[in-house]
């Protein structure tokens, strides 16, 4: 009201604004319902969650990216979590649940400091202190990698999930595939995963996945009559349809004798075969398409015993001419012998109730492929969330060179470390730093209250061993208490805690910082004041 005037309204009608602490509060629940949605899923004794969409389709999961992914939530600053779980499955393919969890914590912790009169932005500087002080003591603790440290990280990663029971198995051709595409450059080693190609069939056990030193097709021969199996195979990768070609414009052709009929049927068929001559001229006796194959050219191919596949993606193209050395060819005139792959064996298999083609045996091979079997869909699904993960963090670690001993003995040891630095700051921020310093403690926390454990007995016992100098030291989930990870070969990759921890102080703060929340019609979802979990 101004001059007794009526007031003057900026905002359209049906718009809600929140500001001041109540908009921080609701923020922070918002928050920390995110975080406990998943804070039952860290671990090796975490628990599942059964997600069902509005279509009907079920997925079981602890994965946290993927429940946070499932999950349909609408409040602005729950979706600035989820991202937090994107960032770290991108950038680290686990830690996910880690990540969220802290993040929640983090901003727990913070409203205590508000209802104190902490002011917000002195609680982000503290923070922000903090979380550069954690990475440099993360790379303190950092152990060197070695192949046999990179199959405890895939053993670890694989704990706690539906692929736990065979995580030996799994962890050790998660190894052999990081490894196979492994490449030296300058900046040392670089793995690119996309050079990992992971096929899923359901059927058989998941004892029955197998790696393979070439390439995977989820194809089949094009002709019955081409032999099943070809070995010594030379193989020619086309990127052009082995069909009549079709003219570029709209054309009329008027045909007035029978005769000229024969003379473009024979002209067709002399150029079908004309093609595949071309294609036997060159030596080669596999041929992968990325187009179409004419049929007339299919029976010649079969009658001169090619072994031949139509439509194979580009991504399959791309990957087969890294596993056998091939150049891939769009114009078959120009195909020679240099430009042919070569691989020990090509062969058709049935696995479960389709055809798959194996090309293997390649020599140098930097393209690999792995065949994940399971019992029934979920089990193969859950299986490739698992395989993903372990094949990302021994990427990671091989990639860095560096690990770290897990069970939340680092980030303990970070927590001890950061309460002797915040006695070094002065002023309000060092409430900040502690505040920071207890919120990495609810890892280890998490991990004794889901294996059934007294948290409050664990962390006075992990504080007890850290404070004798036994920094590796960590939660027991299966006997209680704290034992040596190192000894326990826990390890995980030194990138997966520095993000988790960088990328949940970078969101708190930047939830911290909101004190209006304005919000459009129709942009709502649930009502932020009463924001306490979730409708899954």
């Amino acid at each position: 009201m101004y001059n007794g005037q009526q007031p003057i309204f900026i905002l359209k009608e049906g718009t809600t604004r929140t500001s001041g602490k109540t908009a921080q509060s609701n923020n922070i629940a918002a928050a920390k319902a995110v975080s406990d949605a998943v804070r039952s899923t860290l671990g090796p004794k975490g628990m599942d969650k059964m997600l069902v969409d509005s279509m009907g389709d079920v997925v079981i999961t602890n994965d946290g990216a993927t429940i946070l992914k499932e999950m349909d939530i609408e409040h602005p600053a729950a979706k600035m979590i989820i991202e937090i779980a994107k960032t770290q499955e991108q950038h680290c393919f686990d830690g996910t649940t880690s990540a969220v969890v802290i993040a929640g914590e983090l901003l727990k912790r913070s409203e205590d400091l508000v209802e104190q009169n902490v002011h917000p932005t002195v609680i982000c500087e503290g923070f922000r202190l903090a979380s550069d002080k954690a990475a440099d003591l993360i790379d303190a603790h950092a152990i060197e990698v070695n192949e046999e440290k990179l199959h405890e990280v895939a053993k670890t990663a694989l704990t706690g999930k539906s692929a736990g029971a065979v995580k030996e198995f799994l962890a050790d051709i998660s190894v052999r595939a990081v490894l196979a595409v492994a490449q030296d450059s300058d900046d040392g080693v670089v793995v690119d995963l996309d050079d990992i190609k992971i096929e899923k069939k359901q059927g058989g056990s998941i004892k029955d996945s197998t790696l393979v030193d070439g390439i995977i097709l989820d194809k089949e021969r094009v002709h019955s009559g081409m032999p099943r199996s070809v070995a010594g195979a030379k193989v020619a990768l086309i990127n052009s349809a082995i069909e009549v070609k079709k003219t570029e414009v709209d054309a009329k052709i008027q045909i007035t004798d029978p005769n000229m009929l024969a003379q473009f049927l024979d002209e067709e068929e002399a150029f079908l075969k004309g093609l595949v001559d071309t294609i036997i001229a060159s030596g080669a006796n596999v041929v992968i398409c990325q187009k179409g194959i004419d049929d007339l050219a299919q029976h010649y191919m079969a009658k001169a015993g090619l072994f031949a596949i139509r439509r194979a993606k580009k991504s399959d193209m791309e990957a087969l001419s890294k596993a056998t050395g091939g150049n891939i060819i769009t114009n078959i005139d120009d195909l020679s012998d240099g430009d042919l792959g070569k691989a020990a064996k090509v062969e058709e298999r049935k696995i479960g109730d389709s055809d798959m083609v194996f090309i293997t045996g390649c020599p140098q091979a930097k393209s690999v492929s792995v065949l994940l079997r399971g019992g029934t869909e979920h089990v193969v699904d859950e299986i490739r969330r698992a395989f993903d993960d372990a094949v990302g963090v021994v990427a990671v670690a091989h990639e860095d060179g560096a690990v770290l001993t897990g069970g939340g003995s680092v980030l303990a040891a970070i927590s001890r470390d950061l309460r002797s630095y915040a006695e070094g700051i002065g002023g309000r921020e060092q409430m900040a730093i502690e505040a920071f310093a207890g919120a990495l403690e609810v890892i280890p926390r998490t991990l004794a209250e889901n294996a059934g454990l007294d948290p409050v007995n664990t962390i006075i016992d992990l504080r007890k061993a850290h404070s004798e100098g036994l920094s590796s030291h960590g939660v027991n989930v299966y006997d209680g208490g704290v034992v040596d990870m190192a000894d326990s070969k826990v390890y995980e990759p030194s990138r997966v805690v520095e993000q988790a921890v960088q990328s949940a102080s970078e969101t708190a703060v930047m939830i911290l910082r909101i004190d209006d929340v304005i919000s459009s019609k129709g942009g709502g979802g649930p009502d932020p004041a009463d924001f306490d979990g979730f409708d899954m």
